[in-house]
């Protein structure tokens, strides 16, 4: 079989095994893996040079995503495998893990910081929120076990700033109450944060 190639957009290279389309890579990839188009390529050639494509490719994914934000391992694999196969998304992660932009323990720390002090949210939805991105369960207990939470001052804030107005409604304390509980805050740390506001033991 013969190997050609026709350029796309931008920096975009189509590679065609016999006058057929087989695969999308870009300028720089082809550059270092050049064949001169016509040249009789064996199937072991080929399935190195597709390999070495997916893999490029999910490095490329690795770094578009992880500049937007950090990632557990589990959430950037999950992410990787819609569009390469699994053997080239674990050696991009494993290239990330070496370069020392994944890590799990340093994301589980930010993002508890990040939920509990920006988004107020309790020490129970927290830990959902960890799991749900994949954290592993003992990253999880470590963490929480070196956090200070202060649920209470979460829920000050919370009827500070987004349930204040509804105090005034009807039932509005009892709506209000059964929202936060639904948030996971304690029925107890609740009534510690009206205890607060009503004595204006707040900042």
């Amino acid at each position: 079989m013969t190997i050609s190639h026709t350029k796309g957009r931008g920096k975009k290279i189509h590679l065609l095994l016999d006058d057929e389309y087989q695969i999308t890579t870009d300028i720089d990839f082809w550059a270092e893996h050049y064949f001169k188009d016509g040249t009789e390529i064996t199937q072991e050639e080929w399935e190195s040079l597709t390999d070495s494509i997916y893999f490029k490719k999910a490095v490329d994914k690795c770094y578009d995503l992880l500049s937007r934000r950090d990632h557990s391992v589990k959430e950037l694999k999950t992410k990787l495998l819609r569009t390469v196969d699994e053997k080239n998304a674990d050696k991009a992660i494993e290239k990330m893990l070496e370069y020392g932009y994944l890590d799990d323990e340093k994301y589980a720390r930010n993002l508890v910081k990040y939920l509990a002090q920006s988004r107020n949210m309790s020490k129970n939805h927290i830990k959902q929120e960890m799991f749900k991105r994949g954290i592993p369960n003992e990253i999880i207990n470590w963490v929480m076990e070196d956090y200070e939470f202060d649920n209470v001052s979460s829920v000050v804030d919370l009827i500070m700033t987004k349930y204040r107005n509804k105090l005034n409604n009807e039932d509005g304390n009892k709506k209000v109450i059964a929202s936060l509980m639904r948030k996971g805050f304690s029925y107890s740390d609740i009534k510690n944060a009206f205890y607060r506001i009503e004595n204006e033991e707040y900042d």
